[in-house]
């Protein structure tokens, strides 16, 4: 199924029925009086939050969502049916925003959740409302409350522990498939990765949700690449794995490149938890290793682990690190783990 993030979608709930201008006609009954029935309720527009999805795609193919018109009134004091409801399904969470795509009209992040997006006019009074006293023959009534339209759109952000980053050729796509179940592509080009990736990842019997997005360059946040139009999908993430290729030959460059790229695309998301890593170091010798990520932890101003994706080797210390920081983002306990020991290049 194609992955798609960002849907633009028009809705509009039902109008209410119009009242009714009925008199009684019977017989044997001298003063009939009014008996004109109220109209029906418009129906509204709902979004919810459910389970099995995990893109926006259908919304491609249809963009327009109208509810049911409330029914008129009738005579005989017969009120007119109520229109139906119409409900988008959507991802759990997905963000539902206005027209302008910054005000948040809704962020569904749980199952089940259910917001009114447009709600359906009142139906119209019949004339028999307003019999009164000095009125016992009224010949008017109230039309239905017209319906509400609006354009809205539709922003899936996925809900991850932890999020990935890193320039292309990172190795992230490697580094989710050695330690879950996910199968991300993996090829010795740029830009393998062309949406978000999610994989269940299992350490020291606890489970956490990790996501790899594709990789960001230099001038993401200026529509470079694929932009910066994925970095969304890890703004939920509790913690933010930085991985760094080992192979290149400009270490602190490309760290403060990703760094840059996420303070320009939001200063909450820069200042999420974070911890570097220096990945393919299966490829280096010990000396060269030692030298690189000497340099990325002077740059980064904290320790840097060190792994292989490829190997597996120093993977169980860097989720043991990301499950501590998952750990006290959720208010958990943080159980003491078993040492794994240096990692032997």
């Amino acid at each position: 199924m194609k992955f798609l993030d960002l849907a633009k979608v028009y809705i509009r709930s039902g109008a209410g029925g119009n009242g009714a201008v009925s008199f009684r006609r019977e017989k044997f009954v001298e003063f009939g009086g009014p008996d004109g029935g109220d109209g029906g309720k418009g129906g509204s527009v709902w979004v919810e939050a459910v389970e099995g999805l995990n893109t926006l795609i259908d919304f491609r193919y249809q963009q327009h969502f109208f509810a049911q018109n409330g029914r008129g009134g009738m005579g005989r004091q017969m009120t007119g049916a109520d229109g139906d409801d119409i409900l988008l399904r959507v991802p759990v969470g997905t963000e539902v925003l206005d027209e302008d795509e910054e005000t948040v009209i809704a962020d569904l992040t749980e199952v089940g959740q259910r917001v009114n997006l447009a709600r359906g006019g009142n139906g119209g009074w019949g004339n028999l409302r307003f019999k009164s006293a000095t009125n016992r023959a009224p010949a008017n009534a109230n039309p239905g409350q017209p319906g509400v339209e609006r354009t809205i759109w539709l922003r899936l952000k996925l809900i991850a522990d932890a999020g990935l980053v890193g320039l292309p050729n990172a190795g992230k796509s490697t580094f989710l498939a050695a330690v879950s179940n996910a199968r991300p592509k993996i090829a010795d080009y740029p830009f393998t990765t062309l949406h978000p990736n999610l994989g269940v990842v299992g350490i020291d019997g606890r489970e956490f949700v990790m996501a790899d997005i594709p990789g960001l360059i230099e001038g993401a946040s200026e529509g470079r690449g694929l932009g910066d139009q994925f970095l969304g999908h890890v703004e939920r993430c509790k913690v933010l794995l930085h991985l760094v290729d080992g192979t290149s030959s400009t270490i602190t460059k490309d760290y403060r490149t990703i760094v840059a790229e996420l303070e320009a695309y939001s200063p909450k998301l820069a200042e999420k938890p974070r911890i570097t890593a220096l990945n393919k170091a299966d490829t280096l010798d010990a000396k060269t290793l030692g030298t690189r990520r000497r340099a990325l932890e002077k740059a980064s101003g904290g320790p840097v682990l060190v792994l292989s994706g490829a190997t597996k080797q120093g993977v169980t210390d860097v989720l043991r690190a990301l499950w501590r920081q998952i750990a006290v983002a959720r208010g958990e306990t943080v159980a003491e783990a078993p040492e794994e020991g240096p990692w032997q290049p």
